[in-house]
């Protein structure tokens, strides 16, 4: 199937697009990862150690795009790797765990490392893993929703076991940059703007259903649909 097979041998590509996987440790930002990039999902998985990337080609508006997936240890010790790390992403997954209340309260400290290292207009969603361990809930939708609305990130809650919304969460981060390149192409010719995206956020992707509300960013003052 040409729309995102998981082999992607003699295929011309038109875009590579950087993300980087972010959020503590043992909160399944390797098996949200392998479950895209492979549609694997291993329940002995090991603590990633430094930094490890895989690549994924899908088809978005008959373009060809390969996702280059960078995931990291969540340790503190290796925190070294951030500037690398972080240079020449254009998306970022800030990750936590639904069952582990301190994973949640980790991410504002993400968050503002994510922003210190990388382009100011790089696109990041929110993701609330293991929601299929509903009954261990410790984190409330609400306050993940109130949180990304607030800081303008897109939202979801994923099960990497089960293969929940692992392919949207993706899907939404890739597509709005693929939007946000197409749109400084064709602006480029019109405004030598020097790049600047900041005018040029893509449009706002609804996915129906709980949970799953993708806030507007509250910069953009587009027509409400």
């Amino acid at each position: 199937m040409a729309s995102g097979g998981y082999g992607d041998a003699n295929q011309k590509i038109d875009y590579v697009f950087k993300v980087v996987l972010i959020g503590d440790s043992a909160v399944g930002k390797s098996q949200i990862l392998s479950r895209f990039a492979r549609n694997e999902f291993s329940l002995d998985s090991k603590a990633t150690i430094g930094v490890e990337f895989q690549t994924r080609t899908l088809v978005i508006q008959h373009k060809s795009v390969k996702a280059q997936i960078w995931d990291t240890a969540g340790q503190e010790r290796y925190r070294a790797v951030t500037s690398a790390y972080y240079r020449g992403a254009v998306g970022a997954m800030l990750v936590y765990d639904i069952t582990k209340r301190q994973t949640f309260d980790h991410i504002p400290r993400w968050l503002e490392e994510l922003r210190s290292h990388a382009d100011k207009n790089i696109v990041i969603i929110l993701i609330g893993n293991k929601c299929d361990l509903e009954s261990q809930r410790a984190v409330p939708t609400e306050d993940a929703k109130e949180f990304a609305e607030k800081e303008g990130l897109f939202f979801l809650e994923t099960s990497a076991l089960e293969a929940t919304n692992v392919e949207t969460a993706f899907l939404t981060v890739l597509t709005e940059i693929f939007n946000i390149v197409n749109k400084k192409n064709l602006v480029a010719g019109e405004d030598q703007s020097n790049g600047n995206l900041g005018s040029l956020a893509g449009k706002k992707i609804i996915i129906p259903g709980p949970a799953q509300e993708i806030p507007t960013k509250s910069k953009m003052c587009c027509k409400s649909s």
